[in-house]
């Protein structure tokens, strides 16, 4: 194998390789509340609309952890 035959296969691995790498990557984000609100109340529901025109979809990237709506003080101290 020649110089020129190297580089040349050197760069298609190059090339090709950040595409492969970069269709991997899939994170899911984690979101947790304390909030007294429930999940219905006007400003929760504003806040996940806000989310999702940022890109964040429940179900698809973002996992919302369950039981931290309507906390009362009691569950706070």
């Amino acid at each position: 194998m020649d110089r020129r035959e190297f580089i040349t296969l050197l760069g298609g691995a190059a090339a090709t390789w950040p595409l492969t790498t970069h269709a991997q990557e899939r994170r899911i984000y984690r979101l947790g509340f304390l909030v007294p609100p429930p999940r219905t109340a006007p400003a929760v529901s504003a806040f996940f609309d806000e989310l999702r025109q940022n890109g964040f979809a429940e179900g698809d990237n973002l996992t919302v952890i369950p039981g931290g709506f309507e906390v009362t003080d009691d569950h706070l101290a």
